[in-house]
């Protein structure tokens, strides 16, 4: 009877461990980042914040921010590892608002400034354009944001240099 007991005793703990190692399992791979891909319109020059974001600095995604009561783009120390940096701008030529010439000349100018900065590739960093909106284009904005991401997860401080 001892025996018997002792073998059910074994057998549920083996199933609890089983368990409990099959849904350590899915949370692990859950909490895995899922690559993310940001384009040119996954920010712009009206999004709250992004403004307030220098050459050099990074920042995260937007987020909800009670203080300000909406949305946000918050800049965050690049030591501290962070989702985005903005590694310069470029000036788009004056002229009639066009979306898709000003898409073309986001993403040729700042994949230009990023090789001169990064001449040898920075394996595993991507990078997407800021750019005005029709809007800041007829206010006579013509700026445009050029910005480093890792697709996997935050950047490191490493990245960042």
């Amino acid at each position: 009877m001892v025996t018997s007991l002792g073998a059910r005793r074994l057998a549920r703990a083996a199933g609890i461990l089983l368990s409990a190692a099959l849904l350590g399992g899915l949370v692990t791979g859950a909490s895995r980042p899922e690559a993310v891909v940001k384009d040119d319109t996954f920010l712009d020059a009206e999004t709250p914040g992004v403004l307030n974001i220098e050459a050099g600095e990074c920042f995260d995604d937007p987020e909800y921010d009670v203080a300000f009561d909406g949305v946000i783009v918050l800049y965050r120390p690049c030591v501290e590892g962070a989702q985005n940096q903005s590694y310069g701008f470029i000036r788009a030529p004056d002229g009639d608002w066009d979306e898709p010439s000003l898409r073309a000349y986001a993403w040729d100018g700042c994949r230009r400034a990023q090789a001169r900065r990064w001449p040898a590739g920075d394996p595993g960093v991507a990078l997407y354009p800021v750019l005005p909106t029709r809007e800041t284009w007829a206010d006579g904005d013509r700026t445009v944001m050029c910005v480093r991401y890792r697709p996997t997860g935050r950047l490191s401080p490493e990245d960042t240099r």
